[in-house]
């Protein structure tokens, strides 16, 4: 009798694993043709925001840096003694295609709020061949200017706009590209915000790309050739590191602005002297079930 029981059990056991390894290739089978996953390391690639989405209920984080220039040498430790803009910012996954998120950058105390969503991602069988996300960003710069013995400016004055559409493909396992048209408009550029376009509308394309070398390591390029305004081209080359669930970017980039209104209203430097030192530390935790 007892024996009999056994056997049951044994027989039951196997069913089920029998009915879970078919329930897991059946879902295999569903999605014959996946999403390209892992065109940039993290939703930035040096300043400019990417087509790589947050899934469902995950969170990013990140922390960006830009110092003095390097060409003082080593007596301002190649610009880190002179100071940084620091950049906080927290961005949430709606879903697997929209994300919501805000970020204080402390040039000017510009605080902005943006979403992205990723209309189309790029296919594994190429049937897509690109993947397209658009951004939208509202900012407000909360500088307190009673120092210069002037009237602050009103909130209106202080507010500017941002959109983007990005292109992205990422052709193998190492070489990713992308291209951003982006606009930025301003309600009433005024010389003492700490940029220095006096365009209302300030307009560029955006160029990114990253190329795995080796394990875990990228090296990456940035390139924003403003369109409107005269102003240099914003240069930047820098190298990322997947660690421990971080991704740190290290990079020298021709301006200190980190949001995207100043990216394309700002001087930057004559590439090589005018390269100031970058630091990001990206991380993406899950705050829930994907499912």
């Amino acid at each position: 009798m007892k024996n009999k029981k056994y056997y049951c059990l044994a027989l039951i056991l196997v069913f089920s694993m029998v009915q879970t390894s078919y329930a897991q290739l059946e879902r295999k089978l569903v999605n014959k043709n996946p999403d390209v996953e892992l065109t940039f390391e993290a939703p930035r690639n040096i300043n400019l925001l990417t087509v790589e989405p947050l899934g469902a209920n995950n969170l990013h984080w990140a922390i960006m840096h830009t110092f003095g220039t390097i060409d003082n040498g080593g007596q301002n430790l190649w610009g880190i003694d002179n100071g940084a803009n620091i950049r906080l910012s927290f961005e949430y996954g709606i879903s697997d295609r929209w994300s919501v998120g805000f970020g204080r950058s402390s040039l000017d105390k510009v605080y902005d709020f943006y979403t992205r969503y990723h209309i189309i991602k790029q296919k594994l069988d190429d049937s897509t061949p690109l993947s397209i996300s658009a951004m939208l960003n509202y900012a407000v710069n909360t500088s307190n200017y009673k120092f210069l013995g002037t009237e602050n400016p009103t909130f209106r004055q202080r507010s500017s706009y941002f959109g983007q559409i990005m292109l992205a493909r990422k052709f193998n396992k190492k070489l990713s590209l992308q291209i951003s048209p982006m606009v930025a408009y301003f309600e009433d550029p005024q010389d003492i915000f700490l940029n220095n376009s006096t365009e209302e509308i300030n307009a560029a394309l955006g160029f990114s790309g990253k190329y795995r070398a080796f394990g875990r390591s990228t090296f990456t390029v940035q390139f924003i050739p403003n369109l409107t305004n005269g102003l240099r081209p914003n240069v930047g080359i820098g190298y990322d590191l997947e660690a421990g669930g971080h991704v740190f970017q290290m990079y020298f980039v021709t301006g200190s602005s980190l949001n995207e209104q100043y990216l394309l209203s700002s001087q930057n430097g004559v590439v090589g002297e005018g390269f100031r030192l970058g630091f990001n530390v990206n991380r993406v935790f899950s705050l829930g079930s994907n499912e």
